[in-house]
């Protein structure tokens, strides 16, 4: 059967010489991998040079249940991402946060507000021009909310750890090596309020910021089954 839904680019791989494989988070059905030619003159329904990281595209697609690659019909893009696509920190911010979605999202359902999410998050990048160092941070951050694995934040107390395995705040060293300590946690209870709205308010040095990162996908790690390193990381580290 044939639908129309929309859909969030997070990357592209290899299929056969004529065509590729776009792996595909879409509103109506989770993430999607469709078969996408390679090549195609100016009047195909369906163009390669649509598919780049983050883009944000209407799709006319069929769509069978059993079937593991789904065909595109029809491609056009929501809205242009001139700054996303040119901005040299935009660019590298979208490469990173494209291979982090790729790794993170697995579910193949529907799963609307989601969608809306990452799709408000592309718009927000594309148009923002201060606190950008901080909008990766902000982006993981709110995307634990609707992953189920936000932490639980409202219990902190001066001197509490953080405790990254369970996601909670406590009183005591937890008997495990994942946690952060009194400061880091301190530090976090600050941090924990950052959205896109305020996140230029945020002023962190590089060695901070990469600090947090690193917790960040240490979380993701021990709550995401099989999260592996993301090769994208380091460019960031250097940005920012």
């Amino acid at each position: 059967m044939q639908y129309k839904t929309q859909g969030v680019v997070l990357c592209t791989s290899r299929y056969s010489d004529t065509f590729s494989v776009a792996h595909v988070f879409t509103r109506d059905f989770g993430r999607m991998a469709y078969l996408l030619p390679k090549s195609g003159g100016k009047k195909s329904k369906v163009r390669a040079s649509l598919f780049s990281p983050l883009s944000v595209l209407n799709m006319e697609v069929e769509h069978l249940p059993l079937r593991e690659i789904q065909r595109l019909k029809e491609v056009e893009r929501d809205f242009p991402l001139y700054e996303i696509c040119a901005d040299e920190t935009k660019i590298s911010i979208s490469f990173f946060l494209a291979e982090f979605l790729s790794k993170v999202l697995r579910e193949t359902h529907e799963n609307k507000p989601l969608f809306d999410y990452l799709k408000h998050s592309v718009h927000v990048l594309e148009e923002s021009h201060r606190g950008l160092g901080n909008f990766h941070l902000a982006f993981m951050f709110g995307l634990t909310r609707f992953l189920g694995i936000y932490p639980n934040l409202d219990d902190y107390r001066p001197g509490a750890y953080f405790d990254l395995l369970n996601g909670i705040f406590v009183q005591y060293m937890p008997p495990h090596h994942y946690y952060l300590a009194q400061a880091q946690s301190t530090y976090l209870s600050v941090f924990s309020r950052i959205n896109y709205t305020n996140m230029h308010l945020f002023r962190m040095s590089r060695a901070e910021r990469n600090a947090l990162i690193d917790y960040l996908l240490v979380y993701y790690r021990l709550h995401i089954y099989d999260f592996p390193p993301l090769k994208s990381l380091e460019v960031l580290r250097e940005l920012f």
